[in-house]
């Protein structure tokens, strides 16, 4: 029997810079301790922080681990030391709350792994990168409906991320904050009255920010990773596209009850 998981293995960008070290730590616990509240919902989840800079997520799902990236990505503290995502999703012989992180030697893992040190390599780092044909072996090519065409996935994937991440980095401050509260309100008006800004301003940074074309790549790739999960898992009962309502929803609640501390961060 197969189950379904996603993987992201997060990095910081300048993470050895001089006295960062510490709080980037502090900050990496709060964030695993955050995201292990925010999947309490959705089963069990395997997740650590380890090598100083780094945590390793894995979850139910194929689109569980980019989901947390993204909302991860959006309200991220310190804007000179970004994360970047290592991003795989496939599927495992055992359940997952039967792994163990440190000992689990499996082709998504190195997968995630190669994803992340691809970005590391880049001089203007990525967010996001998928791998999903490296290390698998060939006799499994044809064992799950998607499993034949995981290299054009791979390709069509990151180029929707690739022309994301040009949105992202041609918004400003303001048209950043925007786009992240409408992640996390879904309505225009309760961010102009969060901000005390009238809602044809707060229109405009969210037209100007290109937040539509954002939201909707993000949108697009989770319909996408649902769509390939029920086709390989057709008689399965858990529906994906719930199981992530029920995720977005538990990491929305808890943005909204900290709302001020991420708008002064």
């Amino acid at each position: 029997m197969n189950y379904p998981i996603s993987i992201f293995i997060l990095d910081v960008s300048n993470s050895s810079s001089e006295k960062m070290g510490e709080e980037l730590t502090v900050y990496l616990d709060e964030l695993v301790d955050r995201i292990t509240c925010w999947t309490k919902n959705i089963g069990p989840i395997q997740i650590k922080h380890r090598a100083g800079d780094e945590i390793i997520f894995v979850g139910p799902g194929y689109s569980t681990a980019y989901t947390i990236a993204f909302f991860v990505s959006r309200i991220w503290r310190y804007k000179d030391h970004m994360p970047y995502f290592g991003l795989a999703f496939g599927d495992i012989e055992k359940e997952l709350k039967e792994v163990d992180l440190e000992k689990w030697i499996h082709p998504l893992v190195k997968q995630a792994r190669y994803a992340n040190d691809l970005i590391k390599q880049e001089k203007n780092r990525t967010l996001f990168k998928f791998e999903l044909d490296q290390f698998y072996p060939s006799d499994m090519n044809y064992s799950l409906p998607y499993h034949q065409f995981r290299n054009e996935f791979e390709t069509l994937m990151n180029t929707l991320l690739n022309l994301q991440l040009k949105f992202i980095r041609s918004q400003t401050e303001i048209q950043e904050l925007v786009c992240s509260l409408y992640l996390i309100l879904n309505q225009q008006k309760a961010i102009g009255k969060l901000l005390g800004r009238t809602a044809p301003t707060i229109s405009s940074h969210f037209k100007k920010g290109n937040s539509e074309e954002i939201l909707d790549t993000f949108s697009k790739i989770i319909s996408i990773l649902h769509s390939l999960q029920e086709k390989a898992y057709p008689e399965c009962t858990n529906n994906p596209q719930q199981i992530n309502e029920k995720l977005t929803k538990s990491i929305r609640n808890d943005l909204k009850g900290r709302m001020n501390t991420f708008i002064d961060s």
